[in-house]
């Protein structure tokens, strides 16, 4: 604590040359009912660095940070900054106003003492391993040093915003509509520019979902109030790109792919308000006796269509008619229910059964072994009952890079527990069981379902080749954006702007097997993550590494790649490597799926099998076609 708070202070002070008298600290008051004190050891510590009228009592709300229901959590000492005139400053003391929602008496440090875990029943136990999360925010210190009120006077968001002067005619701090409408877009066009670069593309769920939102939220503004009614978010990014692109090199890299995503979904959006536009039109010509636009059609026009809510009542407004709110609401809410419910995952503690600090993963070399449960909880996902369990070691391969999770059971004697999904969390493996083992205690001998593994690991190799593949025939701009490996089949998406010819998939399909003919044996090393990056390995899409990596190879000269998934020996035993379809997922982004081993010997039986049939119906005729 002492450390975290002097260097904080220096910083802001000497580095930064804030003026002292305008800044205030925070500590924690304490709270009665939950037996925590006064965080006595920060106000002591401040009181040697600033004058202690400036030391501010916080309550749990302000000073006692915590990331959710459960988990690490702690009282936070935050440094707050007065950026108002001193006029205003003579009239009323800051003191009065740090966490007070003024705009201009904001926080701009602060110092989270994580010193304790939050339980499932609320109640908080002491961290073995305490520490400090510090941090600060980059554009509210910009605010500060550069002299301005705001984060979006800044030259952060100005160039921006300039560029959107231009593009719409309009003057910035001249309306306050139009102010609102520039600073969402500037404010958007990085998330939905960066989170594109990181490869998260807008789609219909999940995190995608998210930024479709995001990305549309913006486009309704410069509609609706910049009269941009052509797409124009896409042609916002060479601005980032120039502003941001040396500190973030992905944002260049990936420039053109995110220009054509924009630029695609805004194309989208237009025509949804489009169709949106006319369905409001056609239901008021339609419904001339009505005072007011009923909410379960206000509600079909933002839920089916992403019609949004507030341009719903803006065309009302200009019809002379309300929209019935109340409606609205309730069909929102009712939505919010049943997402909720669907989503809803409760998790009890931790029952710790034994101490082990390294919960080894064997399963690169073995597909069983003896395990002991080192500690277990149980969940309700979407109101069924399972239950976690962790291993000291395991050879259950944990979901990740696109992989899927072992399944397989855990055996003693005749107790036999299913295990039907692996996957890792904060670190560490965890096995979902439908059951728990009669004696916790007891010795298992962990199984891994051998036949979906050796699947999985034929189709995760034959990924591998069939990337060096795409890069040898279209170019090295294919760059991997999402994979998903099962017993199954192999789906790939990648960085690429037209579709494959019949030439381009066939010659695809050619080097790949040529690979597996030619019987090429794994090679892994595990290396510090700069020495393997020396070595042309490729990063996966999702992946993120440590400081130490395996780099899985199959021929130095075709194909290196940084890889934490399971592979076959040699590539003679992925046996036929077969693409079964090739689409587009987003613009500049392809999805090939494919199969291999048994699946692909299967699919080229039926293919035989119907020009057998087909040659029968025309009573052996030697060219069918």
């Amino acid at each position: 604590k002492k450390d975290a708070i002097a260097w904080a202070w220096e910083l802001l002070t000497e580095v930064y040359k804030i003026d002292k008298s305008r800044l205030y600290v925070t500590v924690f008051e304490g709270d009665t009912s939950e037996n925590l004190a006064f965080d006595q050891e920060a106000f002591d510590t401040w009181k040697e660095l600033i004058d202690p009228s400036r030391i501010i009592n916080g309550n749990k709300k302000d000073n006692f940070w915590e990331m959710g229901d459960t988990g690490p959590c702690g009282p936070c000492s935050e440094i707050h900054v007065d950026i108002r005139s001193d006029e205003e400053r003579a009239r009323i003391d800051g003191k009065e106003l740090v966490n007070a929602s003024h705009p201009q008496v904001i926080e701009i440090w602060n110092n989270v003492f994580m010193e304790f875990n939050r339980k499932a029943d609320g109640s908080l136990e002491k961290l073995p391993a305490q520490h400090v999360d510090t941090g600060m925010g980059f554009e509210r210190l910009c605010v500060v040093l550069q002299g301005k009120q705001s984060n979006y006077d800044t030259d952060v968001f100005q160039p921006l915003i300039s560029f959107l002067e231009n593009l719409s005619g309009k003057t910035y701090k001249n309306n306050e509509k139009d102010d609102i409408a520039m600073r969402v877009i500037a404010d958007h066009i990085r998330t939905i520019s960066f989170a594109i670069a990181d490869g998260q593309l807008p789609s219909n769920n999940k995190a995608g979902y998210v930024i479709r939102r995001i990305l549309r939220r913006a486009v309704r503004y410069g509609y609706t109030f910049l009269g941009l009614k052509e797409p124009f978010m896409y042609t916002m990014v060479d601005t980032l790109a120039d502003q941001m692109g040396e500190q973030f090199p992905e944002i260049n890299s990936q420039r053109g792919l995110i220009k054509n995503v924009m630029h695609e979904e805004e194309q989208s959006f237009l025509r949804t308000l489009e169709t949106g536009i006319n369905r409001f039109n056609d239901f008021v010509a339609k419904n001339t006796n009505h005072a007011q636009v009923p909410g379960d059609f206000a509600f079909e026009l933002f839920d089916t269509y992403g019609f949004p809510i507030d341009l719903t009542e803006l065309m009302a407004r200009e019809q002379n008619l309300a929209v019935d709110m109340i409606g609205f609401n309730e069909n929102l809410q009712k939505q919010k229910a049943r997402s909720r419910s669907a989503a809803v995952v409760e998790a009890g503690d931790w029952i710790e059964l034994s101490e082990d600090d390294d919960e080894e993963f064997i399963g690169y070399d073995y597909l069983e072994a003896q395990v002991k449960i080192t500690r277990y909880r149980e969940v309700t996902a979407k109101g069924k009952k399972q239950f976690q369990l962790i291993f000291n070691i395991t050879p259950f391969y944990a979901e990740s890079g696109g992989q899927v999770g072992d399944s397989g059971i855990l055996k003693d004697g005749n107790d036999i527990i299913n295990i039907f999904d692996t996957k890792r969390e904060h670190g560490v493996i965890v096995h979902f069981a439908d059951k728990l083992p009669a004696n916790l205690q007891a010795s298992f001998k962990a199984e891994v379902h051998k036949g979906k593994r050796i699947s999985t690991m034929r189709n995760h190799t034959a990924t591998h080749l069939m990337h060096a593949a795409l890069r040898q025939v279209l170019g090295t701009h294919v760059e991997q954006k999402g994979s998903l490996v099962n017993d199954q089949n192999l789906r790939f998406d990648f960085s690429h702007f037209s579709k494959l010819s019949k030439e381009e998939t066939r010659q695809i399909e050619a080097i790949v097997n040529e690979q597996i003919r030619a019987n090429i044996l794994r090679d892994v090393q595990v290396l510090p993550i700069e020495e393997a990056r020396k070595t042309g390995a490729m990063a996966l899409f999702g992946e993120k590494y440590g400081d130490l990596v395996r780099v899985v190879t199959f021929d130095k000269s075709f194909s290196v790649e940084l890889c934490g998934g399971t592979h076959v020996p040699a590539t003679g035993q992925i046996g036929y490597f077969r693409i079964v379809s090739e689409s587009a997922v987003a613009a500049g982004v392809r999805r090939i799926e494919a199969i291999t081993g048994e699946a692909a010997e299967l699919q080229i039986l039926e293919d035989a099998n119907l020009v057998e049939q087909i040659k029968e119906v025309l009573k052996g005729a030697k060219d069918p076609l």
